[in-house]
């Protein structure tokens, strides 16, 4: 007779209600793995989708995503010059805060050259990339449009052509593909009223001072838009090229910062990404020991609320590793059980999270095994008073 399996039994419903509540604290476990892993793979998805030879971006600055840079857009040009260098693409992302859908939504534009150049989506899960130069979209699935609809940006309406779900921005929000041109336009061209408020300032302004010429052509100037403007230029080296020494001569001559793709990934961990792994790895910690505590303290409950069961049966001549037995099986099939019910509940509700929970087969095989561990270090314990349990307890004794 199977007695681990005969006492659940008989507390059926209590050991159902165990197992469900502890799985949904390993199940919480599991999401914290997920959401810590989600905001590194969100953070950097982008360096690695794109993943140049080299990130061309503001001397001293740690951009394009760390940190704001911003360049004349003519300078790919120069940089495409340098000798080593087998093509030069200007790029722009930006994060963005727009009403689509009747609703204000965040997410970021991203501008590339459309024509041959680097930047662009690279998987489409519907629809196609954008083919001209202007008024067209690839847009991610998280902003919640569908292909074919017109979105509303700046002063115009850009078709979706496209969708994606390969990559989000650092922050997790949606991304939305536009042309070069298109992203300018949509980031730095003044609207109309703008416009009209800053002539009607120009206005009065020269009719106070109509002999001051060099204040108003100051005036003048600040009316026109500049949009040619970039925040990297993404380079990819020719064959051969030696990376340090064309980054060197790109720095020296045309004083920019060069950055690898795996220097900007390390300035996203150590900086902009910095402050939310630690906290969110301290947090997972925390309540990874609260978890192992907590199913440690259940286990050994039910194993010492089974003391006088124990002690009748030592005196019914009961071996020891019956009862050893006993308490090892309740225990595995508690933490198994347990382990279950939060896998299956993590990877059924993942992708209603407003971030991406990032499931690795390394996080849930540690989760388990450290919930393992737990399981038979309370089964020790209960095991060690179990042994020491006097058969005269049965009876009414100490």
């Amino acid at each position: 007779m199977d007695l681990a399996v005969k006492d659940l039994k008989r507390h059926l419903g209590r050991f159902l209600t165990t197992v469900v509540g502890v799985g949904l604290l390993f199940g919480t476990v599991l999401a914290m793995n997920g959401i810590y892993r989600g905001v590194v793979f969100e953070g950097i998805s982008l360096i690695e989708s794109l993943n140049p030879d080299l990130w061309v971006v503001e001397r001293f600055r740690g951009g394009p995503f760390s940190e704001q840079s911003t360049l004349a857009e003519d300078f790919h040009y120069s940089v495409a010059a340098v000798p080593g260098v087998a093509q030069a693409s200007p790029y722009i992302a930006y994060p963005v805060e727009r009403e689509i859908g009747g609703k204000s939504k965040r997410f970021t534009i991203i501008g590339y050259d459309v024509f041959g150049g680097m930047g662009g989506p690279t998987k489409l899960t519907v629809g196609r990339g954008i083919g001209q130069g202007h008024y067209e979209a690839v847009v991610h699935k998280k902003l919640g449009v569908s292909l074919g609809e017109k979105i509303p940006l700046g002063l115009h309406r850009y078709t979706v052509v496209g969708l994606t779900d390969d990559i989000t921005s650092p922050d997790g929000e949606p991304v939305v593909f536009l042309s070069l041109p298109d992203a300018q336009e949509v980031l730095f061209l003044r609207d109309n009223e703008t416009v009209r408020n800053q002539r009607e300032r120009l206005r009065r302004t020269l009719a106070r001072n109509s002999s001051n010429s060099l204040e108003a052509a100051k005036l003048l100037t600040a009316l026109q838009s500049d949009t040619h403007t970039i925040n990297a230029v993404l380079v990819k080296l020719a064959p051969g090229a030696d990376r340090l020494e064309v980054a060197r001569h790109i720095e020296d001559w045309l004083y920019f910062s060069v950055y690898t793709s795996q220097e900007e990934i390390d300035l996203m961990l150590r900086g902009r990404l910095a402050k939310a792994r630690m906290q969110l790895l301290i947090f997972r910690t925390i309540l990874l020991i609260v978890s192992m505590v907590i199913l440690t303290l259940v286990i050994y409950t039910f194993t010492m609320e089974k003391i006088r069961s124990i002690a009748i049966m030592k005196l019914m001549g009961a071996a020891n590793w019956v009862i050893i037995r006993l308490v090892l099986e309740q225990s595995l099939l508690l933490t198994l059980s347990s382990f279950i019910i939060g896998w299956l509940v993590i990877h059924n509700t993942q992708y209603y999270f407003p971030r991406k929970i990032f499931l690795t087969p390394l996080d849930e095989s540690v989760t388990f095994g450290l919930a393992l561990l737990g399981g038979l270090f309370a089964s020790g314990l209960g095991i060690w008073q179990a042994l020491k349990t006097q058969p005269a307890l049965a009876l009414g004794g100490h």
